[in-house]
């Protein structure tokens, strides 16, 4: 663990001065790499699934470890996205002179090594290694044991792409060990590593929030809410909704609890209905129960959990006021959507929903770097110190003033 602190140091000082054409370069030659190399990476995620699989992972945990053609292909177009994106390092953020002619630029910069502590998808290894570069930090990767062999694969992919443009192969180093120590080791390296982000589940948040010694950026449940206020369009929300839970139930911008207006009472019995055909679990409320006969009493866990499966919690709410509350009360602070035609609702909601992201007449899964046109992300994050929301390469860059002076000295 101490080598490749070090040689991440050496590496990130080396990628904080690289010209953008060498690190574009560099990403697209990543792509090529995952795209010649997609048989071995998708032969090692199948040894991954199969030993997942004998493990009895949920199905929510094997969605997210699983690869096929389309998924690697997803990777290497997510680089040249990344590649294609303006250089988020070296810009003049503000720009100012002060009455004593001192002129003051406030300027992008490196954080320096990111190391990213993350659990069963190993597409993260890729995006990480992407926006680490396009930023210019050294990226350490510590992946969980159930995407040791995908992940390793990946990994000498970006590997050979750094090489291929010329940059330190050590700009993004995989941990090779699965021991859990390691990751206890990397929250203490604070005189190498710069800022942690952890990928997965509250126990593994939880134990890199008490244990590090470095900075922290979380990427906390995405216990996420779709509103139906009562001047929803009905047949909007009844696509929205059923995309927002059922178009993949294991990501973090799932809906897991619907907040129904009883304003919204004399058209929500489709939306559940389409819910139940589905294959969704629906827990409710007592005004709940009433919309279909397989609606299940909820109890106070629902309101607080996040499935990561085929289960909503379904909650009848007296109007905005009661929704936004409900929301600030469980929420993770991660993805809020509020469906309505009502122009003054969708910005009440906007300004007091407290969420990195929130939406208006749109389906919750759009909680994506990519679908915000950072081509990845690191992770969304849920604090609100640093970054906030989906976290793609200008997010991982920091700041510093440059002041150029003509002599001045202070009275």
């Amino acid at each position: 663990m101490r080598m490749l602190g070090e040689a991440a140091k050496l590496a990130a000082a080396e990628l904080a001065l690289a010209a953008p054409e060498r690190k574009t370069a560099a990403l697209h030659a990543m792509a090529k790499a995952i795209r010649d190399r997609a048989g071995v990476i998708l032969a090692a995620n199948a040894e991954d699934m199969k030993a997942a699989e004998a493990r009895n992972l949920s199905a929510a945990l094997l969605d997210r470890l699983k690869l096929n053609e389309v998924r690697v292909e997803a990777m290497a177009k997510g680089l040249e996205e990344i590649a294609a994106q303006p250089d988020p390092v070296g810009r003049t953020l503000a720009e100012w002179t002060r009455p004593n002619g001192l002129k003051i630029a406030r300027v992008s910069v490196p954080l320096g090594v990111i190391g990213i502590i993350y659990e069963s998808r190993p597409n993260v290894a890729a995006d990480a290694g992407g926006l680490c570069l396009k930023s210019g930090n050294a990226a350490i990767l510590r992946g969980g044991s159930e995407s040791a062999k995908s992940s390793a694969v990946i990994v000498a992919a970006l590997q050979s792409g750094l090489k291929a443009a010329g940059l330190p192969e050590a700009a993004i180093q995989a941990v090779p060990t699965t021991d859990r120590e390691a990751v206890g080791i990397m929250l203490r390296m604070d005189d190498c590593i710069d800022l942690i982000i952890p990928r997965g589940g509250r126990g593994l948040i939880e134990r890199v929030a008490a244990e590090s010694r470095i900075p922290v950026l979380k990427h906390l449940d995405g216990l996420c809410h779709t509103y139906v206020h009562a001047k929803a369009d009905p047949a909007k929300a009844r696509a929205i909704v059923l995309n927002a839970k059922m178009r993949r139930t294991g990501v973090c911008g799932a809906t897991e609890t619907l907040l129904i207006d009883k304003g919204a009472l004399a058209f929500a019995e489709p939306i559940i209905a389409d819910l139940v055909q589905a294959g969704c679990e629906v827990r409710g409320d007592d005004e709940a129960l009433k919309l279909h006969d397989k609606v299940k009493m909820a109890t106070a866990k629902d309101w607080d959990t996040e499935y990561l499966d085929a289960i909503i919690a379904v909650r009848v709410v007296d109007d905005i006021a009661g929704a936004i509350e409900h929301i600030n009360q469980h929420g993770s602070h991660h993805t809020e959507a509020i469906l309505t035609e009502d122009e003054a609702a969708a910005e009440k909601f906007l300004r007091e929903v407290d969420a990195g992201i929130v939406l208006v007449n749109a389906s919750t899964q759009f909680a994506d770097g990519a679908e915000f046109g950072m081509g990845a992300e690191i992770g969304i994050s849920t604090g609100k110190l640093h970054a906030r929301g989906p976290v793609g390469a200008e997010q991982l860059t920091s700041y510093k003033y440059i002041v150029r002076g003509n002599g001045q000295v202070r009275p």
